[in-house]
């Protein structure tokens, strides 16, 4: 067996070295080479030239289309997240900030699969003591459950081969390496070849894999890009370590759904599933306050109903602040200007601050319309109706357009006691849910004559 070439190729321009430099010969880029192999491995004897085997097409009529098996993770949230239960041979990357709760999940998860399947559990940062030690702690079952200290991936493939587990969990594949690389782990080749093998394995054997990965300080994940591309499924954790709320986002899913979003308490027996997630993000005032208005987003496949809170005050400053927690900043601006031209309200030299209560991040522009609720009513100091529910999108020439599942939002309002609710014109039902008042606007101007009535 001919051994492995090790190469030094750029990330800018593409072109490989023998040895490694800290400036590309060629582009002139710094830090750029990062090690890769090259199988130097001949072709089959008698077959020179050979390209490989002539591969096997149908057309789409003809292949056979059934629905993915999937068993449950023993967590409602997560199963939601993952697009309705885990995937025989699917690999899933979690990020996250330090200590927001990412081992502890992925621990309680395999602690319960392993009550029904065999079950792995590889550490690369802790102790078999310390997952020993949070597992009797949080008071899970242990009796099942086997974990592995090891960071080799040869190592651990060997293991998983013997051990067969139907769910494996790599914590965290920015520790693991392969031998045949001599760069440390954690760089880009390490944690590229080392991914490549565990995805391998995976679709070989069936197995089911976790994979950690640790964030930049951007908050994206660390390593190369392509380790993306290569897992079926991208899951975030958000929401600050010091809070109780953790939010799992996904953003990449073959099986499933995208931005589909799980939530969880932090309590001191771990993460629990929290299944009506809109009890939890308005909790508000006993009584109604000046720039607080609620929205219905809508996450996934399900609505949820979160409070927009907005302050407005002068400012003296020559370029009046524009911050936002958990919504858009550019399209604040976009919006205050709207506001300017189309409602004749000015705000060019008050400073606006915008918040999304709970840590949740709006991504959508159905928050258009309460956005602009709450900065009214924070501008105007007059406190909006606590029963009163607001959503839409706000074009540049002052039209209030439609926005999808608009009658499963005004459902979600109406469960939870509000009477009256400002959609766009093109959400309006033909038949309103019990209790629910329903103001139909076209106009930004109509949408602001409607708020104080």
């Amino acid at each position: 067996m001919a051994k492995a070439k090790r190469m030094y190729g750029c990330t800018e321009c593409g072109s490989t070295f023998p040895k490694w430099a800290g400036q590309c010969g060629d582009c002139g880029a710094w830090n750029t080479l990062v090690e890769t192999i090259v199988d130097a491995a001949a072709p089959p004897s008698g077959r020179a030239g050979w390209a490989g085997d002539q591969a096997n097409i149908k057309t789409l009529a003809e292949v056979s289309v059934e629905e993915v098996p999937r068993f449950s993770t023993a967590s409602g949230e997560l199963d939601r997240v993952l697009g309705g239960g885990l995937v025989d041979g699917s690999v899933v990357l979690i990020g996250g900030d330090p200590g927001i709760g990412k081992s502890t999940i992925l621990l309680q998860t395999l602690c319960n699969i392993a009550q029904r399947f065999p079950a792995l559990y590889v550490t690369g940062e802790e102790s078999q003591q310390q997952v020993a030690m949070r597992a009797r702690r949080l008071d899970l079952p242990q009796d099942r459950l086997k974990v592995m200290t090891e960071t080799c991936i040869e190592s651990i493939i060997a293991t998983a081969r013997l051990e067969k587990p139907k769910v494996m969990v790599i914590d965290s594949i920015q520790t693991i390496f392969t031998e045949q690389l001599q760069s440390a782990p954690g760089g880009v080749a390490q944690v590229r070849e080392s991914a490549a093998l565990l995805v391998r394995y995976a679709k070989q054997s069936g197995t089911a894999i976790f994979l950690v990965g640790h964030v930049t300080k951007e908050g994206a994940l660390a390593g190369p890009r392509v380790l993306e591309h290569m897992v079926d499924t991208v899951l975030y954790f958000e929401g600050e370590s010091d809070g109780r709320l953790r939010l799992l986002r996904a953003v990449k899913n073959r099986f499933g759904a995208i931005n589909e979003l799980g939530v969880f308490g932090m309590t001191d027996k771990g993460l629990k599933e929290v299944t009506n997630p809109s009890a939890i993000f308005l909790t508000r005032a006993q009584e109604a306050v000046p720039g607080s208005v609620v929205m219905a987003t809508w996450e996934g496949t399900r609505p949820m109903l979160v409070e927009v809170q907005a302050l407005v005050d002068t400012s003296h400053l020559a370029n009046p602040r524009r911050v936002t927690l958990g919504l858009d900043q550019n399209r604040l601006a976009m919006l205050l200007a709207v506001l300017h031209r189309h409602g004749s309200i000015p705000t060019y030299d008050q400073d606006v601050f915008i918040n999304v209560v709970g840590g949740v991040k709006v991504l959508e522009t159905a928050a258009d319309l309460a956005l602009m609720a709450a900065v009214i009513s924070s501008l105007r100091n007059k406190p909006l109706d606590t029963d009163l529910l607001v959503f839409g999108e706000v074009g540049l020439s002052g039209e209030i357009r439609p926005v999808p599942s608009g009658q499963e939002r005004l459902k979600e309002a109406a469960k939870h006691g509000f009477k009256r609710a400002i959609v766009p014109r093109g959400n309006a039902p033909k038949e309103a849910p019990a209790g629910l008042r329903i103001v139909a606007v076209t106009r930004l101007e109509q949408a602001l004559d409607a708020l104080f009535e």
